[in-house]
């Protein structure tokens, strides 16, 4: 049972057996608490609980907490590896009353646990209480046993918990667990405290008070219960080890390290394998959270952690990417109890690999130009900031690796003058920007990136999030407020909203405070690296510094989500169907629709069109997972996958994959690879159905294909069974008699309308009074055949001169066609034994002119022209009979 996974598993088997529900562990960057960088307690995800603000289900509850501390206040990187308890990554075990039991119950269920389930000597533990809490001192004694020595009152801020200046409040007790006299150092309180003899194992915070200003504490209507339980600390008093690097989850990735440097934890080693093991954990855990190595905010301290555990697998002798090679044996070690680290893993991986392999080139370059600058300088010595900068700014080469680089020869950076150094940097860019041109107008959200940060997305993973307001601008400026009527553009320091890019549209929702509500209406991607959500206030003011519940419009992102999935197999399938020449030049990924744009030579059949639809709707079918993976933008394209046009990639990408293929060239194999930095369905089905519109032209070789999915696609296929249903009644049929009936009543059309035309050139050519023989006449020997007709469509006018042509047998006609809006259209037929004399072209020229018109062509004995005026089709006629004459 003294295995990491039993006792977790212990833990949380014996609260849920004492009716507490069991909370899956959140993520580790916080939902509800901007003001953290990363979950470092179990309480966080309760904190609105605690607060009043938010109420569940349930009143008692126990979790399993993943938590990081490598950056902010709590920061513990620079001792990891070098003592026996600190990590950047651990697992606090806690159990929670929300107005529940209290005092009495929680220390029962603690005491219980460790002397009982976990068999923990009792003879081995002391508590600790807060000087003035006579109730917690007292039920130590009755429900422990513990004499009074083991029971010490500690008068400091170690034994009073507050969430902050103000707040529920309360004070502490806490478990130290005894590793004998053979280490050094003394219990909680006395001058050897700091020593390694006795460890806290668990804290239990007793929740009863409300500090309401600073000199104003009352009693909290609800007390409650907060408790936190290193699991690595624990692991170790069960294992009989005083290392938390000695328990068995540790020794299994250390022995992975070992295995692959070839190199054993001993002796100045020692160290990097615990770095290595470490940092592995939180780096894994990060990344399956959705955070990845950037620059800035938690990015940067994500790199910050790859980074140093890159330097000492470095120092362990290894000259290629190694730390992705450990992360089996992490997901073997910990997938059970965290599915995400399973369905991460590629990406992890992907991640550690392509950071590491970037790394060690600027590591490589870093430590020579290092070397260089340091070789004149001794233990104790300072290296100067502007080189420490240089190495930053120019090469790539981080601050804190410069340090770390330069501790072992007990070197210092002068940190002050790395400061000057980047200030200048920045007036300087500063300046270059204000000049920028159309850039100008963008230099308020330039000096908004340079004040704050950039935003931090979170909107891969929630779609609801808690921030702060950085920043308003309100009419092209900053401003301190906003009121109810302001429209506004808002900063803040993290977000579920995506900002516009890469075709996809940006969210909308609203941000609400506790003073006001804001309606989000957009959401833009300022300034390289701000997310400016748009809208308007609509109740109360907000402020700069408030802090904020930011919610996206679940329905509109769940259909732009599944709008952009969508588009990314219907682009495989046009691949697939029509050839790869097919690359997508634009589009577009609305709540309602999706269009893009693709390289194409001529118009797509409707059999083409069909085919494309029903392969996307394969895949979609299919439910297979989206994944998501970090690479260089090469590896990605040498996997496969397409860049997308209009896209700006760094030097890292997103690369989203989707389906397996089950026909053609792709059968059996990964079926949409992209680089794409959108948001995505989890799985394919999640699309629900894709329907193809149609395709046109929207340039030379540029073809526009759209398409609805999800619910637009069943209301669209619902409205088209509705038309054919209400044909149906009116063709008095069943909706599967529709096209049978529809094409009888074509062809009895097709009939009627070659009778009608028939009838109407028997009419127009004498079939009735004013025949044609009343319009043929003698023209300077000629027989001649003048007629206007209406009513009869220009097409069959060539017919009716043929027709006039076989009555004369040897002549000359002239046919002046009138529509209804007025215009003319005339044609002239010669016969073949006249053909020498006269020219149906020049004489169809004489009719185009008298009618308005210009030109005419044709044949010698047949040729067509028109005109604007019909109104003088005799004119014409007597106009042709001119010529004749002439």
């Amino acid at each position: 049972m003294s295995g990491v996974n039993d006792i977790r598993s212990t833990f949380l088997d014996y609260f849920k057996k004492n009716g507490h529900e069991i909370v899956p562990s959140s993520p580790l960057v916080p939902r509800n608490d901007p003001t953290l960088m990363f979950t470092n307690a179990g309480m966080v995800q309760f904190k609105n609980v605690f607060t009043g603000l938010e109420q569940r289900l349930y009143k008692t509850a126990s979790t399993a907490q993943k938590c990081v501390r490598a950056g902010g206040k709590h920061n513990d990187l620079d001792n990891v590896g070098y003592t026996a308890r600190h990590h950047t990554f651990f697992e606090m075990l806690g159990n929670f009353s929300f107005g529940d039991y209290f005092k009495e119950r929680a220390i029962e269920l603690a005491w219980n646990l460790i002397t009982k389930e976990f068999a923990i000597d009792a003879k081995r533990l002391l508590v600790t209480v807060y000087h003035t809490d006579d109730e917690a001192f007292n039920l130590w004694k009755k429900i422990a046993g513990l004499p009074d020595e083991k029971i010490i009152r500690i008068p400091t801020s170690d034994n009073f918990w507050a969430m902050g200046d103000t707040g529920p409040c309360g004070p502490c007790s806490e478990i130290f667990y005894d590793h004998g006299d053979h280490i050094w150092g003394g219990p909680p309180g006395s001058p050897e405290e700091d020593g390694d003899r006795f460890i806290e194992i668990w804290n239990l915070v007793f929740m009863q008070y409300e500090q309401v200003m600073k000199d104003e504490r009352i009693d909290l209507p609800r007390p409650s219960i907060d408790t936190g339980m290193g699991l690595e600390r624990v692991a170790a008093v069960l294992q009989g080890k005083h290392d938390n690097y000695d328990i068995d989850l540790f020794r299994a990735l250390i022995e992975a390290s070992e295995e692959v440097t070839g190199v054993r934890a001993e002796g100045e080693r020692r160290a990097s394998h615990r770095v290595i093991a470490d940092h592995l954990r939180s780096s894994a855990f990060l990344i399956a959270d959705g955070v990845l190595p950037s620059n800035e905010g938690r990015g940067y301290v994500l790199r910050r952690i790859m980074r140093r555990a890159m330097r000492h697998a470095e120092l362990l002798g290894a000259r290629e990417p190694l730390i992705w090679k450990l992360l089996p044996a992490l997901v073997q070690e910990m997938g059970r109890a965290y599915p995400e680290l399973v369905r991460a893993e590629s990406l992890i991986s992907e991640t550690l690999k392509l950071e590491e392999t970037r790394f060690r080139k600027t590591l490589e370059r870093g430590l020579s130009l290092l070397s260089d600058a340091t070789t004149t300088l001794g233990k104790g010595d300072m290296l100067d900031g502007e080189t420490a900068f240089k190495l930053y700014d120019t090469y790539g080469f981080p601050l804190d690796l410069t340090q770390d680089a330069l501790r072992a020869r007990e070197i210092g950076v002068d940190i002050s003058g790395f400061t000057d150094a980047m200030e200048r940097q920045k007036a300087e860019a500063r300046s270059h920007w204000a000049g920028s041109g159309d850039k100008a107008t963008e230099t308020i959200w330039f000096e908004l990136k340079e004040k704050h940060g950039a935003s931090e997305f979170l909107g891969y993973d929630t779609e609801t999030a808690e921030g702060v307001v950085q920043a308003l601008v309100k009419d092209g400026a900053s401003v301190a407020s906003a009121s109810a009527g302001d429209k506004v553009q808002i900063v803040v320091n993290q977000t579920p909203f995506y900002g516009e890019s890469g075709g996809q549209m940006g969210d909308t929702g609203v941000i609400t405070s506790d003073t006001a509500k804001i309606e989000i209406t957009d959401t833009q991607k300022r300034g390289e690296g701000l997310f400016v959500h748009i809208g308007c206030v609509v109740e109360g003011s907000v402020k700069a510094g408030d802090a904020v519940a930011l919610t996206v419009d679940h329905s509109r992102r769940s259909r732009l989500r599944a709008n952009h999935s969508a588009t990314h197999l219907l682009h495989e399938a046009l691949r697939e169907v029509l050839g790869t020449h097919v690359t997508q030049k634009g589009s577009l990924v609305a709540p309602e629709r999706l269009r893009f744009d693709v390289s194409h030579p001529k118009p797509m059949t409707a059999d083409e069109l069909k085919v494309v639809e029903d392969m996307a709707n394969e895949i979609v079918l299919q439910n297979s997972p989206v994944t998501t993976r970090l690479m260089s933008v090469d590896d990605a394209i040498a996997e496969g996958a397409m860049a997308l046009f209009g896209e700006k990639y760094g030097d890292e990408v997103r690369v989203v994959a989707m389906g397996q293929g089950v026909r053609g060239g792709k059968a059996g194999k990964p079926y949409s690879i992209e680089l794409c930095g959108g948001t995505h369905v989890g799985a394919t089905g999640q699309i629900g159905l894709i329907r193809v519109l149609g395709e046109s032209a929207v340039g030379a070789g540029v073809r526009r294909i759209e398409a609805v999915t999800g619910e637009s696609a069943r209301e669209y296929l619902a409205e088209q069974d509705e038309r054919v249903k209400s044909l149906a009644t009116s063709l008095k049929v069943q909706p599967a008699d529709v096209l049978a009936r529809v094409e009888v009543l074509m062809d009895e059309r097709r009939k009627l309308e070659r009778e009608l035309a028939e009838a109407k050139r028997k009419l127009a050519m004498g079939g009735g009074q004013g025949g044609s023989a009343d319009a043929v006449r003698d023209v300077a020997g000629v027989k001649f055949l003048g007629k206007a007709i209406s009513g009869v469509d220009p097409k069959d006018l060539k017919g009716l001169a043929d027709d006039g042509k076989a009555s004369l047998g040897s002549g000359v006609v002239a046919l002046i066609g009138v529509a209804e809006d007025g215009k003319a259209s005339a044609v002239v037929a010669v016969t073949p034994d006249l053909t020498g004399r006269f020219s149906a072209v020049d004489l169809v020229r004489v009719a185009s002119a008298a009618l308005g018109g210009k030109g005419g062509g044709g044949r010698p004995d047949m040729a067509q022209a028109g005109g604007p005026d019909g109104a003088k089709a005799d004119e014409a006629i007597e106009a042709v009979a001119v010529a004749l004459a002439s």
